[in-house]
């Protein structure tokens, strides 16, 4: 096979170059946006080629939950603190916004996959460890319930910061260290007392 045929046919790594895809298609449009033909296109293949990879849409949509809640649990691993698991949080939203829309919409993938479901392990244990390192005091009667509101407060402020809802709020700040400041009262880091 040579000229088009050969370009359309053979591609380094075609796993990566539609994951790709999808998440430049999941950054400006949305998932619902996400079609395997047009993937296979954009990354110069056969139609039939991304199906070969992850069977329909809802396994690459898989796909994408899976990576990011690896690379949210790599994220988080480095934090010394809850507080600082939470900036993680809003970090990788900012950071990867494709993954972040896709992660937390469990009707768009497949919630029994083994990938998903070991980086979705990994990423939770990151954030429970958070609430553990808390004092008692600073934890409340009921750690679970603790790192719903850890979660909530973090996710809340991630999506309503990628939704653009926190723009006159932030008034330039750093959404970092808004993040911080907006903790410091809630959480108190494993010393008891906020920073």
């Amino acid at each position: 096979m040579t000229g088009e045929r050969e370009r359309t046919y053979h591609h380094g790594d075609l796993r990566r170059a539609i994951l790709t895809a999808a998440l430049d298609v999941i950054a400006t449009e949305g998932p619902a946006a996400l079609s395997l033909r047009d993937l296979a296109r954009r990354a110069g293949v056969s139609h039939a080629a991304p199906a070969h990879h992850f069977k329909d849409r809802t396994g690459l949509l898989t796909a994408v939950a899976a990576e990011g809640y690896a690379l949210f649990a790599d994220a988080l691993a480095g934090a010394p603190d809850l507080r600082e698991r939470g900036v993680a949080y809003v970090r990788f939203a900012a950071t990867h916004p494709a993954h972040f829309q896709v992660m937390f919409q469990p009707d768009l993938h497949r919630a029994d996959d083994p990938d998903l479901l070991a980086a979705r392990a990994r990423a939770t244990e990151a954030l429970r460890s958070g609430v553990a390192g808390l004092l008692p005091g600073g934890r409340g009667e009921d750690d679970r319930l603790t790192g719903v509101a850890a979660w909530s407060l973090a996710h809340g402020f991630a999506t309503l910061l990628l939704t653009g809802n926190l723009a006159d709020a932030m008034e330039g700040r750093d959404p970092e260290e808004a993040f911080r400041s907006l903790t410091a009262s809630v959480f108190a880091p494993e010393g008891g007392r906020a920073r």
